[in-house]
Parts: structure tokens; sequence; C-alpha cells
């Protein structure tokens, strides 16, 4: 079967961070998999999926020129006749299903975030049924999509995005007379919640919460609040927090202490997910998978959203006794090899891809385009 992956962007982290991994259980499963991307973006996630053997093609446009953009993915369908459509993304999935409904082809989409624009919310509702199977990245997303855009749950399947690796470098314990190394990773955007991790940091120092040792916070990431947040950790006076932009996320992961996930929404959460795996206790918002993979007391700490005070509260608590953070951390990681190892992992792309083959029992014949713009 030859299946065109189509993703919005190829910008570090975030959706494209696991389609390597997708792509690979993909292609052990006999299928010739291309990816299409509808803009570059960053490129920080090319690499990966080039290093991994698959064959990219890129838009060389925006992320608002959706009618050149259709133009461009119809002309890559038109050339290589996949059998089927896999879509990431509202972008990608509504030009996709647009294509795919053209020429027809069958499409299966990925929802990765309990979170939509009202936009993209209303017309993915509208045309959910132009996709055979929906794939969401966890349990919760799954319940959240079938709700909101209307889904039928014979038609949601779920597929967690991530594949814990049981070689990633791994964090060193704390050592007393050392600085204790906090970090997130994420895009700079309001649902990673960082706003709400500054006001908590002022929270305790307003407060006169005394540390046991010096504080190291980096936030690894890049985006449109950058500025915004620098400015509002600076007039908080939450001088031990810097932005440090896009790094390689294993080698930051292996730097830290204990992780802070303060997001107002999430999916799967890759970002907090790696930091178990990289033996790190996880502070999160609990929101989104994150509840049914952080044990409380014993792999870390969860907390309402947008909720400063409790956030403080929390924070103030692991800090206090910090000599216990790398046995929660030794917990973590033994948690997310169980739940998301390899083996697991090849389980649900194999059960979805079944789903995919009993929804398409004839091969379809792809008619030429009904499009004039492709030439």
């Amino acid at each position: 079967m030859r299946v065109a992956y189509v993703i919005n962007s190829l910008e570090g982290g975030g959706a494209s961070k696991p389609v390597p991994a997708i792509a690979g259980q993909l292609r052990s499963q006999g299928c010739d998999v291309r990816i299409l991307a509808l803009t570059p973006r960053d490129r920080r996630g090319l690499a990966a999926i080039e290093q991994a053997g698959f064959p990219v093609s890129i838009r060389e446009g925006g992320e608002k020129d959706h009618f050149a953009a259709l133009r461009w993915l119809d002309r890559q369908v038109l050339a290589w006749q996949p059998d089927l459509i896999w879509t990431s993304l509202s972008r990608a999935t509504l030009l996709g299903q647009i294509v795919g409904q053209l020429h027809n082809i069958d499409v299966v989409s990925w929802q990765h975030a309990a979170y939509l624009k009202p936009a993209n919310a209303f017309l993915l509702r509208l045309r959910q049924q132009r996709s055979l199977l929906w794939v969401a990245d966890s349990n919760e997303v799954a319940t959240w999509a079938c709700r909101k855009l209307g889904i039928s749950e014979d038609r949601m399947a779920v597929w967690p995005l991530f594949c814990a690796d049981d070689h990633a470098p791994q964090a060193a314990p704390w050592q007393p007379g050392k600085a204790l190394r906090l970090g997130s990773l994420g895009r700079l955007h309001k649902v990673k919640g960082y706003d709400v991790l500054i006001a908590a940091l002022a929270q305790l120092r307003a407060g006169g919460f005394t540390e046991p040792a010096p504080v190291e916070i980096e936030i690894a990431g890049d985006g449109e609040l950058r500025e915004e947040l620098m400015a509002r950790a600076s007039a908080a006076g939450v001088d031990q927090l810097r932005f440090i932009g896009f790094t390689e996320p294993r080698a930051f992961l292996a730097s830290l202490h204990l992780y802070i996930q303060p997001s107002r929404s999430e999916g799967l959460c890759i970002a907090a997910h790696e930091a178990m795996q990289a033996g790190l206790p996880v502070l999160a918002s609990a929101v989104g998978e994150l509840p049914y993979s952080i044990v409380e007391a014993q792999t870390g700490r969860l907390v309402p959203p947008d909720d400063p005070d409790a956030l403080a509260k929390a924070l103030a608590e692991l800090l206090a006794d910090p000599g216990r953070l790398a046995g929660m951390g030794a917990a973590s990681r033994r948690r997310v090899l169980d739940r998301f190892g390899g083996a697991a992992f090849a389980r649900a792309g194999s059960a979805v891809l079944e789903r995919i083959h009993r929804a398409r029992p004839e091969p379809h014949r792809h008619p030429r385009s009904v499009l004039r713009f492709h030439r």
C-alpha cells in the first residue's frame, strides 16, 4: 500500500516529531511511505525523517496560502498515485480530504490535541466523514474528538504517538552543593502555560520560600510569545528563568533534575513522556493523557491547569526535599517504558493498519484529476 503522509510543516517538535516512528511502523507492515510537507517552517524535523530513510517533498510556501498548497498537494498525489492519504493536523487534514475526495483515495487523519481553533473545529466537524478512519494520540483525545467533531466510535482508533526508548540518555541525580536544574520543552504559546509558571515562581519569591540549593530554570523552545514572556519574567523579578530557544531535547532533558509542564491543554504530550523516559519526575497540569501517565507521590505531581497557586505549592514541596527527586525519576522511567515501549507502539500501529484494511477491502482505482489547476 502506497501511503502519502501529509504534514503541515517540518518544524522541530510538535506533530512532526513522531513522524519517523509512525512511518517506520507503517513501513514494517509493508507500506511504501512518502512524506509531503505543506510548508518548511524551521526544517528542524527534516533530518530525523531523512535519517530514517523516507523520501520527503517540501512545498516552499507559507501557512496561509491554502489554495496554492492545495494545488501543490494535488500535483504530488497525481504524480505518485498513493493508495492512502495519511494526514496530520487541521490544515493537512482538510486539504488531504479534498484531494482524496477528488481522486477517490481514502484518507486517515490524526487528531493530536484536545484543542482546535473555532474555525478549524467547525470545518473538521463538517467534513469529518471524509476521513475513513481517525486516529487519536491518546484515549483522552479520542473521547474529546468524538464529542467535539461528531466522529462515531467505530471510526476512531487510538495510537499513542510516543515510542519510548530504553537507550535514551538518563538524567543524573542531584548532588548536594550543586544547582537544582528545572526545565520544560515546548512552543512559546499560550496553550503551554509558561505565563502560569512565571506567576508561580513570582509567588514563591514573594512568599519568602527558601530553596535548599541554587535553582536554575530553562525553557527550551521558540515561539511568538518569547519577548512577552521574557518581559513578564523580568517584571516579576524571576531572574533564575532563562529562555534558551530550540535545543537538542535528549541532552537537555538529561541535564535536568525536575521537569515542569504547566500546559492549559495537551493531548498525549510527548515532551513530558520524553522527560519520564530520561528518568525525571514530572510536575504537570492535569490535562490530556498526563493524569493517566503520572502517578502522584511516585512519579511526580499534578496540579489544575491555569492555577499558579497550586503550581507554586507543588513546586515548593518538591524543591524542599530534592534528594527524593532521583527516586521519583526512576519510577517515571519504569512506568513510561512499560506503557509506551516499542512493543506497545508496534501493537497499536498494527491494530490501526488492520482496521484500515478491513474498512477498504478492495483496492481503489484512481481517476485522473477533475481539477484543471494542476497543469
